[in-house]
């Protein structure tokens, strides 16, 4: 059952917004809805500059979509009978992607794509990945399930070591720019806190403290923590500010959860209902 919770959520749909930066500072622009899809429609991930994945229903069980962001056309990577893919994600130096798979028969289990066939490989043997993050070609950043909790885990894959860093943690995983830290979300403490992991070193850092029960960020180019929270997308920059304030609110939008920003801060995803 907690494995199902997991990936649980209702009617989502995927957005695509362009970001436009005038002296250093980012706002959103245009967007649109680029799933239009019924069902589960989340965690997108920009596989390139010209492409972006996202987990997407179809035939009532969830596959790997990759929309061309030019054309607007979807494609979908794998066919997985009695299964569904989540958390698509590129791996580094290769054009293969990543992705949790949950078997109808509640196996869950981190595979390799082969992007042009849907080849798979299993990646990690004997742990229920939920959320993988890649931190080099070698190295995931990985939240897991351990019974009834979420650990964060680095696993080594050359040396298939598997480093527990903290128990009771959120599934929102990122590097930090222009440094060599990842980000986490902390559920250890009532109030959840966003904190830094050196992977190299194990050595964690509180950054700030989330907004109530918010779990959902990703990082501007330029250091600045974006937050996902109800129908707004909230900002925090740790360099300069001393606390959270709007980036942007919606009208057409209500619970906002994963969004992500693309390496060059051109454009932002997010996912909502």
């Amino acid at each position: 059952m907690f494995s199902a919770s997991v990936f649980a959520q209702s009617n989502t749909e995927v957005y695509l917004y362009d970001l436009k930066k005038d002296k250093g500072t980012f706002s959103l622009g245009d967007g649109k809805n680029i799933s239009n899809n019924p069902g589960y429609d989340s965690q997108p991930h920009f596989y390139s500059k010209k492409v972006l994945v996202f987990s997407s229903t179809r035939n009532n069980q969830t596959d790997i979509a990759a929309y061309t962001i030019k054309t607007g056309e979807i494609n979908f990577i794998n066919s997985t009978p009695n299964g569904g893919e989540y958390s698509p994600q590129r791996i580094p130096k290769s054009k293969d992607i990543s992705a949790v798979r949950l078997d109808t028969d509640g196996l869950q289990r981190f595979y390799r794509y082969k992007y042009k066939t849907g080849e798979n490989t299993e990646i990690i043997p004997d742990l229920k990945v939920a959320y993988p993050m890649w931190y080099t070609k070698n190295t995931a950043v990985t939240v897991v399930i351990v019974g009834n909790s979420l650990d964060l885990i680095i696993s080594d894959l050359a040396s298939k070591e598997n480093k527990t860093i903290q128990k009771k943690v959120g599934r929102s995983v990122h590097k930090i720019p222009k440094t060599k830290l990842v980000s986490y979300i902390s559920k250890a403490k009532d109030q959840w806190e966003i904190r830094s992991l050196n992977p190299k070193t194990g050595e964690t850092k509180k950054i700030i403290n989330t907004l109530g029960k918010t779990e959902d960020i990703c990082w501007l180019p330029n250091g600045t923590i974006l937050l996902a929270k109800g129908n707004s997308i909230m900002s925090y920059n740790p360099n300069n500010d001393k606390d959270w304030t709007v980036f942007h609110t919606f009208n057409s939008h209500k619970n906002i959860s994963r969004i992500i920003v693309n390496s060059k801060g051109t454009q932002l995803a997010l996912v909502s209902d």
